[in-house]
């Protein structure tokens, strides 16, 4: 479904709302479910906030923050309608998926490429830069402003998603938004200080032992670093503490395709993928059952380090050989 307006309507309609983002959540999901909770609540709802997994110390600063119940403990309440944003399939709900079965209606907004759509209505918006776009948009409807607390939500969730405005997924009207925000008083600068300008001790300790595993193909188009779990663990650091790793190794001049193994678990990488120039890195993604977008994607193997990398990096080169001159 391509329209808002019946999103909203679905919205002004209900009485009791959880809004739920997706595994291991970034700045695009809880910035938008906060966004949208606190909007929803100006109209006079009973919001409940809910995330799969624990918020990321970054985000402890965005209002409602909170106010989120994490894992199960969602799954108490009862609830007229469950607004499911920022994943492209179920799955990522983990265990707040049984509240599927369980809500009388549910709307999904998402902006991720190959979405499996879901729910009594959904809207999905590939264009979008981050689902922050479509929850400023969808304020529009129900006639919100994007005020305050709202502000400070909707810009976590752009600037994140769009790599602070570095990344090809930023358009004109991502900016347009963005000031939208300013002039109903945001500080953006001071919200870019709390995202991406105060890191922890434990991050840069995370860091310092990610870049001697830096590795490049003799080519130098592909490079790529890899965090174990017994580095982990051995700093005591969370996986929150790889966030933005992979932007070294996309930095690197030359550098088509970047990617970062994390052990999420014994046996089990979290593969992050980011791109600069034409590879298409979410279609790369999507042959080990990954998603995302065109410039950053990811997906989850399992196997030793040296076996999921193998296969990766044979996927990745075979995408750029198709991309060259006479290729089939």
């Amino acid at each position: 479904m391509k329209d808002l307006a019946e999103i909203a309507r679905c919205l002004q309609e209900a009485g009791k709302v959880i809004i739920c983002g997706h595994v291991m959540p970034d700045g695009d999901c809880l910035g938008s479910a906060a966004a949208l909770g606190l909007a929803l609540e100006k109209l006079g709802k009973d919001v409940t906030l809910a995330s799969p997994d624990p918020l990321p110390e970054v985000y402890h600063f965005l209002p409602g923050a909170d106010r989120f119940l994490t894992g199960e403990q969602a799954l108490g309440g009862e609830y007229d309608l469950l607004v499911a944003v920022d994943l492209s399939n179920p799955e990522r709900l983990g265990p707040l998926k049984e509240l599927l079965a369980r809500v009388p209606l549910v709307c999904a907004i998402d902006h991720h490429k190959g979405n499996n759509s879901f729910g009594h209505y959904s809207y999905i918006d590939p264009a979008a830069a981050a689902t922050g776009e479509i929850i400023q948009d969808l304020l529009e409807h129900l006639h919100v402003s994007p005020a305050g607390d709202i502000g400070v939500c909707l810009y976590t969730a752009i600037a994140t998603d769009t790599g602070s405005f570095r990344y090809q997924n930023t358009t004109p009207g991502t900016h347009r938004r963005v000031a939208r925000l300013m002039e109903e008083g945001l500080d953006a600068a001071k919200v870019n200080a709390l995202l991406f300008e105060q890191k922890s001790l434990l991050h840069l300790r995370v860091l310092q032992a990610a870049l001697q595993t830096l590795d490049l193909t003799p080519c130098g188009r592909v490079a790529w670093m890899s965090v174990s779990r017994e580095t982990l663990d051995s700093l005591g650091a969370q996986d929150e503490h790889t966030d933005g790793l992979i932007e070294y190794v996309r930095s690197l001049r030359g550098v088509e395709v970047a990617m970062l193994f994390r052990e999420i678990s014994p046996g089990r990488w979290k593969v992050g993928f980011r791109s600069r120039g034409g590879v298409d890195v979410q279609r790369i993604a999507s042959l080990f059952n990954g998603g995302g977008h065109m410039r950053a994607a990811g997906a989850v193997l399992d196997g030793s380090a040296g076996e999921v990398m193998k296969k990766v990096l044979a996927a990745v080169l075979q995408e750029l050989a198709s991309r060259e001159p006479g290729a089939p």
